[in-house]
Order: structure tokens, then C-alpha cells, then sequence
């Protein structure tokens, strides 16, 4: 029967096994994010594992992160990444105290996963993007072998275990200097990252954008609403919702970015630099832009002035016609330099609206995070089959012979921007006074614009809300109304009419296939 003691040195020992697990994932990491720096941020193990993951997650598990996480939901995902390596490096720790080589062979394993995984991204570079999984996976695997070797928790009468391993303090000692060289290996991994994105950063901040040849008005008075807790007309960038499936946000350097307009229907194939671009006469408009991610009453909606170079004009130029004047293409699709490709009709890109590749978003060159150096924009399609960020490819082609990333993944083909309405004040379950209380929010129906919204309390009748101007039909338009509340609880409905007299539906559904529908309610207790 085992010994008090000889349980706890077990204990001990697995104690340590763990330790030796969790200091060789941190260093396989901490290798793989250093090669990375100099070789290519984007091919670490975990943005590629990530991607991957990310790729292959059902739709309805993709909406329910963006829906509960939001912007976080990359960081819960990487650390739910890092999280289940943590439980893998401990279990291989402890492997490795009785068998080294399996639990090294473990960690080997885990890098060929990685590099795998690398080597099947859409923008991948080639056999380049191995080196960090495989490296890191390396160091991993000597740092266990040695840790476990040195593992022994009590020492024997002569200072060994018997099997010639080294004496607690001997392996806390290793362990010590693993994890500093770890660290410095790491924290020298995100300077050389951070190195290779200074010329992308140095050429946004030393662009200056052009002035438009078609300026957009002045933002019409009484556009704006003076209610407190109304969202702002005008999004700032900071401020703009972001929903798409880069783990690292790519930093493009305008200089070396280029833009290749080919496919079916084009009969001159071009090839554009961001400076070729900027010589054209560009055009510069207030566009609400809406991710079909978004629920009834959602955040993910934003409305930024633009600039940029119509699209159609690109296209006509390459020989491009709509199917409505026999074109034989009728999708073109968008390709993202992190290998994103989106779907859009080629009919609504050449109908007449501002269909643009942007070049700037609120009077400045585009965000990094929002598509720098140049992002597409359609206005009335949510973004998924009309706004790829960093884009470098426009392919024409048709619906039957390509299936875009989000309609692999069972999103509609084509998705038009559903007529919608929010309450941004009050807020869910506040408590205001009885008394008159102002309602207020938006509306939105881009490119049909909002004609009528109104209001209804608890089971009462429709009420005329009040609207703000109408800055145009591509862009959101603020309502209020002006409530005679009285003491106890209300449920408070908008719904809005659109240019064409499509009133909202109450009518619910998810955001899958091609957007969500329904009325938004607010419930409120009036003290």
C-alpha cells in the first residue's frame, strides 16, 4: 500500500511534469512568434491555427460570438486557442516523465499540425510559413525533453533519483532560465513584427489624399437630433463597428500595393497602384455601411463620409457590361490579401450608385483596421457580399461558377440591406420619470432611404414619430417622439417605412442567411 510520502512525491512529480508541459508550449510559442517577426507575422502557429478555426466554425457559432463578444470575439478565440494548448502541455508534461521521447514526439506533432495548417491559408506564401510552427515546435519539444529529465521532486541520498536526473533545485534553476529566454524570445518576435509594419504605418501617415472631384454636400442641418444618448450621425473611426475574420490585422504598404481587375467579360485586364488611383477623379459621399451580423437593434452599423474612386468607372474602362446590357458576367467577386473573398451582383455595382473603392473615411486615409490602403464599398448590400477590406483582386465571374467565402458557409448569395429601426434612448430596463420623455434613434434602409417611423406603446396604436433631415438615401436617419410616460411598466416598438413604402416587418428572423428582421422593442419602467 503507498506511503504518504510516496503519493505526495507522485504529486510532486506530476506537479512538475505540468510545469515542464506549460514551459515547453510557452517556449514552442515564443520560438514560433520570433521566426514569425522575420519571417511573417501572419504565418504564427496561433493566427493560422486561429484562421483555420475560425474557417471552419458553423455560421450560427460565428454569429453567436460576434453577438455575445463582439470586437473581443478574436481574443476569445485566441484565448480559447492558447487555453486548450495549456491542458494539451500539460498532459505531454506529464507523458514525458516516464516516456521523453513520447511527450517530445508530442509537441513535434503539434508543430507539424501548425505548419500544416500554414501551408493550406489562403494567403499563404509558400513553404516560407512552416518556418515558425517548426521551430517553435522544436524548441518545444528539447525544452521538455530536458525538463522531464531533470524532474525529480525529492532528492536521494546522494543528491539523485537513481536515473541520473538533477535535483529539484537543478530543474527549477532550468525551468527559471527557460522561461526568461522564453520571454526575451518573445518579446523580440513582436519587435521584428512590429518592424515589418512600419513601412505600411509610414506610408498611411505620409499620404495625403487628393480633394474629390464630386465632394459630398454639407451635412444638411437638422440632420443631427439635440436628445442625449442619440447616436452621432457621423460614426467616428474609432468608433466603427469591425466584424471580419482577420486575427491580425493586415498592414499593407500603399507603395508596394497593387489592385488587378480581371475575369470573365473583361476584355482589358488592369492592374492599378493606390497612386494611379488617386490621379483619378474620385468622389467622396455619406454612406452607411451595416454587417448582416447584426440583430434587430444591433451596434454593428456605422455611417463614415468616403472617399474613393467609383467602381464602375474601373469597370466599364475594362471592357466590363451588366448582364441588363449583355454582359456575360454576373458576380464579381473581391479577394482580401489575407485570401477573404466576397460576392457582389456586378448589376447593382453598375446601376448608378456610389459604388467605390475607398481610399479615405472621415475626411482621412483609411484605418488599418478598416481596410488601409484601400477598401470596396457598395452601398445597400451589407458588408459581406459588398465591403472587402485590403483588397487587391476584382475577378468577374458568374454566381453558378464561384462560391465567395461567407456563401460557402451557407450566407444567401445576395443580400440587400433590410429596412430597420433602433431605439438607441431610453435603454432597456431604465427608470425614467413620468412625465414627457423623448424617444429617440434611427432608421435605415441604404439606398431606398427612410420616409416614416413610428412608435407604439405597450398595445396601442402607431404614432408618427418625428424625423430628423434626410442627408441621403444611402445613409441612417434620426427619429424622435416626444411620450406623455405614466407611472409603471412599457413596452416601447419603432418600426420604419422606406422610399419605396416597404414598411418594417414584425415578422423575426436570425441574421442567417441574409440579415435579421423584425421590430425593436425596448421594455422601460416609468417611476
Amino acid at each position: 500500500m503507498p506511503t504518504v510520502s510516496s503519493f505526495r512525491i507522485k504529486l510532486v512529480r506530476a506537479a512538475l511534469g505540468a510545469l515542464a508541459g506549460i514551459l515547453a508550449a510557452f517556449t514552442a510559442l515564443a520560438v514560433a512568434e520570433l521566426v514569425a517577426g522575420l519571417v511573417r507575422p501572419a504565418a504564427g502557429p496561433v493566427t493560422v491555427v486561429g484562421g483555420a478555426v475560425i474557417d471552419r466554425t458553423p455560421a450560427a457559432v460565428k454569429d453567436f460570438a460576434i453577438r455575445t463578444f463582439g470586437a473581443n470575439d478574436k481574443a476569445v478565440l485566441q484565448l480559447g486557442i492558447l487555453a486548450i494548448l495549456a491542458v494539451f502541455a500539460v498532459a505531454l508534461g506529464i507523458l514525458a516523465l516516464s516516456h521523453r521521447r513520447a511527450g517530445a514526439a508530442g509537441v513535434l506533432l503539434f508543430g507539424i499540425v501548425g505548419a500544416a495548417t500554414a501551408l493550406s491559408r489562403p494567403d499563404t506564401t509558400g513553404i516560407g510559413d512552416v518556418l515558425p510552427s517548426g521551430a517553435g515546435a522544436l524548441a518545444g519539444a528539447v525544452v521538455l525533453y530536458v525538463l522531464a529529465n531533470r524532474a525529480v521532486p525529492l532528492p536521494g541520498p546522494a543528491g539523485q533519483d537513481g536515473s541520473g536526473g538533477w535535483s529539484r533545485r537543478g530543474f527549477l534553476t532550468t525551468a527559471g532560465v527557460t522561461a526568461v529566454a522564453a520571454t526575451s524570445a518573445g518579446a523580440l518576435g513582436r519587435f521584428f513584427s512590429s518592424r515589418q509594419g512600419q513601412g505600411a504605418v509610414a506610408s498611411r501617415e505620409s499620404l495625403l489624399l487628393p480633394a474629390p472631384s464630386s465632394p459630398a454636400p454639407a451635412v444638411p442641418a437638422g440632420v443631427q437630433l439635440k436628445v442625449p444618448g442619440i447616436t452621432t450621425f457621423t460614426t467616428p473611426d474609432s468608433d466603427f463597428y469591425r466584424v471580419d475574420t482577420a486575427l491580425t490585422v493586415p498592414k499593407v504598404d500603399a507603395g508596394t500595393w497593387r489592385l488587378r481587375i480581371h475575369g470573365k467579360g473583361v476584355t482589358q485586364p488592369r492592374t492599378y497602384t493606390l497612386d494611379q488611383l488617386l490621379a483619378r477623379p474620385l468622389i467622396e459621399r455619406d454612406i452607411t455601411l451595416t454587417c448582416v451580423s447584426n440583430e434587430v437593434g444591433g451596434p454593428y452599423i456605422g455611417n463614415a463620409r468616403w472617399l474613393g474612386v467609383p467602381l464602375a468607372d474601373l469597370l466599364e474602362e475594362a471592357g466590363v457590361r451588366p448582364p441588363s446590357k449583355g454582359g456575360g458576367a454576373d458576380q464579381l467577386v473581391a479577394r482580401s490579401v489575407d485570401g477573404m473573398t466576397l460576392g457582389s451582383p456586378v448589376e447593382d455595382v453598375m446601376d448608378g450608385r456610389d459604388a467605390m473603392l475607398a481610399v479615405g473615411m472621415n475626411g482621412e486615409p483609411l484605418p488599418f483596421d478598416h481596410g488601409f490602403p484601400v477598401r470596396m464599398l457598395v452601398p445597400g448590400l451589407y458588408g459581406y457580399v459588398s465591403a472587402c477590406k485590403w483588397i487587391e483582386s476584382i475577378e468577374l465571374t458568374t454566381f453558378d461558377a464561384y462560391d465567395p467565402y461567407w456563401v460557402k458557409r451557407k450566407w444567401a448569395r445576395k443580400a440587400p440591406i433590410k429596412t430597420q429601426s433602433r431605439i438607441d434612448t431610453p435603454k432597456p430596463f431604465a427608470r425614467p420619470a413620468a412625465g414627457t420623455v423623448t424617444i429617440a434613434g434611427v432608421a435605415w434602409a441604404q439606398h431606398r432611404g427612410i420616409t416614416r417611423v413610428q412608435l407604439r406603446i405597450d398595445d396601442g396604436t402607431w404614432q408618427d414619430a418625428d424625423l430628423a433631415t434626410q442627408a441621403g438615401t444611402d445613409t441612417w436617419r434620426q427619429w424622435s417622439y416626444r411620450w406623455k410616460a405614466t407611472p409603471g411598466g412599457h413596452n416601447l416598438t419603432v418600426r420604419a417605412t422606406d422610399g419605396t413604402g416597404q414598411v418594417q416587418t414584425e415578422q423575426r428572423t436570425r441574421t442567417i442567411p441574409d440579415g435579421a428582421s423584425g421590430r425593436h422593442n425596448v421594455f422601460v419602467t416609468v417611476t
